[in-house]
């Protein structure tokens, strides 16, 4: 075998051995357990487009707020990802949130909790569209 496939062929091996490890650990943290189901809530912010910066970065403090409810199991936030334009991508959107629970249960006691409640009264001046996603996810 030539140098040059020999290389490309094991930095292909190995490249390959690396990701699929890895994303197969991404899908099972989600869960952790064998099978279970847990319960996803998926949120996008759009906020207001007058907003500063220095608001926009503010508005983090609405997800700390959150972070503190008890039941969550996994809790993460964050702004679009500079991903390549494509067709079924939307973007538009300010800021996401996940937040995984164990139950449907967990999630609707997060949803009437007061810290949860305390954090929109707080916080929902500075959006002006908001859109969630709940489901069960498979593992």
């Amino acid at each position: 075998m030539k140098r040059r496939n020999f290389v490309k062929t094991a930095t292909t091996v190995v490249a390959a051995g690396s990701v699929a490890p890895a994303l197969a650990g991404n899908f099972s943290e989600i869960d952790g357990t064998s099978g279970k189901p847990v319960v996803n809530h998926y949120v996008l912010f759009w906020l207001k487009e007058d907003l500063t910066e220095e608001q926009v970065e503010e508005f983090t403090g609405f997800f700390e707020m959150l972070r503190k409810v008890p039941g969550i199991r996994k809790f993460y936030y964050g702004k679009p990802a500079d991903s390549k334009p494509r067709d079924v991508v939307d973007n538009s959107f300010t800021y996401n949130l996940m937040i995984q629970f164990d139950t449907l249960e967990a999630l609707e006691v997060y949803g009437v909790h007061p810290m949860h409640m305390e954090a929109i009264e707080k916080y929902s001046h500075f959006w002006e569209r908001v859109v969630v996603h709940d489901s069960e996810l498979q593992s």
